[in-house]
């Protein structure tokens, strides 16, 4: 799609990264969301999510029962896996985030209860684990791969949001005793170590942002510095250095190898040690990487990590659609890292894949209920892909409630002279902006419809910057690099207007900057066009040859048998294809609909006689697939005929 723009094209850009304005979060505890499509899904998180999520941690599974054993000194055994605690504190930050969007009292009170029974499980030392607190002792951090400083970073994550939503540092109090015990052991005490399941490093930024206290940023870039230097002995199997960074240092690293998601919480606190101490080695490491992952390694639908057998990467361009494994927690940690990458840049393309991950990628991972989930994605199913209830590993479904209720963090951002908005979902907020309070109210319908509205309110007149991202594909840039591009070009128009009146911003980094003294009830309006898109891949991803995807705002769109007579697999899609867009109300909770005609084949008499008829197509948003039921599926969908499935009985 080709946009015409009403703003200005061609100016130099300007990063307000390292050594200068750099950007700093909103907190979801600052903001109220009135969006129609995140509103209710923050609803369903604080009610049935939740529910799931309590029940599997308190009654169904021992996590909870593990630390009363502790404290009770019953001297039973530890029951459940050795990192289970992790997914008591992933729950507890997910529910200090739908406090904050919906207070419940009950809900509350069941946290202070776990809090409680926490809290009085920590050793004198401030050491925390029931695993080795309920086995042997005598060998704790001993076995890098144990998690002990992943379920740690876990810990400090669920503290600080607790003490953000509510005020109680109960469980602050008990993670700055954790971080303390382990500073003290490693850092301070001169012991090599690096954790086996990266976590910590951006959990402890976290920590000193919400304490100032410097000795855990110290701590945090020490975990950084322990990668690559030969610290663990790897034996016969087949873990490698690679599967977890250890490689090389972080700062020489510039291919993304190994497990996803342990990759995408490094990444993440380098990026947050990059931006607080302005280390360029760091930032231009994370822009290599990020290269990497995105101009090569990235599904359309924001996804990484295209291997189950080590959870993560195998080789550029290797994008499998039906066995792709695509975990839940991977996209989660996309859409830390991109957050990040953006404050210590101030580029809008992080963002763009922020964007892609959190719409596709990540909410494929909750059902609509609430109450199902995946912890794998793939791209296409024959029908044998089914959400669950839980999971052994239970990581994704807190992991995915804890990010939705979040969803408040990752709209705006501000710089000492500037608001910047990110992700367009409805909401109110109140902010400091150029040294003055500013009200602010987002009207819209994204992702069904591009128009948006933005009312400013400051508390007296003022100047400050306006920065409104222009998402990529809204410019004909789908992604940044060239792995996957739009078919055709559209033309398309993007205006801006401030109380009326048409405005030519400049665009820069992304982003329209608009710049002028701001009065009470002034009103910026934008509308982003809303097109169905074919997309192509690289013709290196050989999975995806003759076939496209489609793509409307930043949803991408897949086909799935439910609304096709039950299959998915049985059609080819015309050169010129004409696509049609309706809202339908009472479908998946509301969505988009996408129809074409296509030539769907079937089989005849013999396996050589194809009958060719045409066949009317819907096409749903890819997150919303496999909520009816287990059925076929497709996001890339074949234009020619050797692509297609055909059975004698279709």
């Amino acid at each position: 799609m080709r946009s015409v723009f009403v703003i200005l094209l061609g100016i130099a850009l300007v990063q307000p990264g390292l050594g200068q304005d750099k950007l700093q979060g909103v907190s979801f505890s600052s903001l109220i969301i009135t969006d129609n499509f995140w509103k209710p899904r923050l609803q369903t998180v604080a009610t049935k999510t939740l529910d799931a999520c309590i029940a599997q941690t308190e009654v169904k599974t021992p996590r909870i029962r593990n630390f009363e054993k502790i404290v009770n000194k019953t001297g039973e055994k530890h029951e459940g896996i050795y990192y289970d605690d992790s997914d008591v504190y992933k729950a507890l930050e997910a529910i200090a985030y739908s406090l904050n969007n919906f207070p419940d009292k009950k809900l509350e009170a069941t946290a202070d209860r776990w809090i409680d029974v926490i809290a009085k499980a920590q050793l004198p030392d401030g050491y925390l684990n029931t695993y080795y607190q309920l086995g042997d002792l005598s060998q704790r951090w001993t076995d890098i791969e144990k998690h002990e400083d992943y379920n740690a970073g876990h810990l400090i994550e669920a503290a600080v949001a607790y003490y953000q939503a509510t005020g109680k540092d109960k469980l602050l109090q008990t993670a700055v005793r954790f971080a303390n015990h382990i500073d003290s052991a490693f850092r301070l005490g001169n012991k090599h170590w690096f954790s086996g399941h990266q976590e910590i490093e951006l959990a402890l930024v976290k920590l000193y942002d919400v304490t100032k206290d410097d000795r855990y940023l110290k701590l945090s870039e020490w975990y950084l510095q322990q990668r690559g230097k030969g610290y663990y002995t790897y034996g016969t199997n087949w873990i490698t250095p690679d599967y977890w960074q250890d490689l090389k240092p972080v700062h020489e690293q510039t291919e993304i190898t190994g497990h996803a998601v342990r990759a995408m919480y490094q990444y993440t606190g380098a990026a947050d040690v990059a931006a607080v101490m302005n280390n360029q080695q760091y930032a231009a490491a994370m822009q290599a990487v990020w290269e990497d992952v995105v101009f090569r390694n990235l599904y359309i639908t924001g996804s990484i990590g295209s291997s189950g057998r080590n959870e993560g990467f195998s080789i550029d361009y290797d994008l499998p659609n039906t066995n792709a494994y695509c975990e839940t927690c991977a996209s989660v940690g996309m859409v830390f890292w991109n957050q990040r990458m953006n404050r210590l840049s101030g580029d809008s393309k992080f963002i763009d894949v922020l964007e892609r991950s959190l719409y596709n990628g990540a909410l494929s991972g909750l059902s609509l209920s609430g109450d199902r989930f995946f912890y794998g994605n793939p791209l296409a199913s024959f029908g044998t892909h089914a959400r669950r209830e839980w999971f052994g590993t239970a990581c994704c479904p807190a992991n995915i409630a804890r990010l939705t209720a979040s969803v408040g963090d990752y709209i705006y951002a501000t710089s000492s002279a500037g608001l910047w908005i990110n992700l367009f979902i409805a909401s109110k907020t109140t902010l400091n902006i150029a040294k003055q309070s500013v009200a602010i109210e987002l009207e819209t319908n994204y992702p069904w419809e591009g128009k948006t509205k933005l009312t400013v309110n400051p508390e007296k007149k003022g100047s400050f910057d306006l920065h409104v991202r222009i998402p990529g594909w809204a410019q004909n840039n789908l992604v940044p690099g060239d792995l996957y591009r739009f078919k055709q070009n559209q033309q398309a128009t993007v205006s801006f207007t401030i109380n009326g009146k048409v405005i030519t911003p400049e665009l820069i980094n992304g982003y329209a900057v608009i710049r002028r003294t701001w009065k009470k009830g002034d009103v910026v309006e934008w509308d982003f066009p809303m097109l169905v898109n074919e997309v192509v891949a690289h013709n290196q991803v050989k999975q995806n040859t003759d076939r496209i995807a489609l793509q409307r705002g930043p949803l991408v769109y897949c086909v799935e048998g439910a609304d096709n007579g039950g299959k998915a697999w049985d059609f080819v899609v015309p050169d010129d294809t004409k696509y049609t867009s309706e809202f339908k109300s009472d479908i998946l909770g509301g969505i988009v609909v996408i129809t074409f005609e296509a030539q769907a084949l079937k089989g005849g008499a013999s396996p050589t006689d194809i009958i060719h008829y045409s066949k009317t197509i819907t096409a749903i948003p890819y997150y919303a697939w496999s909520n009816r039921g287990a059925n076929e599926m497709q996001v890339w969908l074949p234009r020619k005929v050797k692509e297609v499935r055909i059975n004698p009985d279709n």
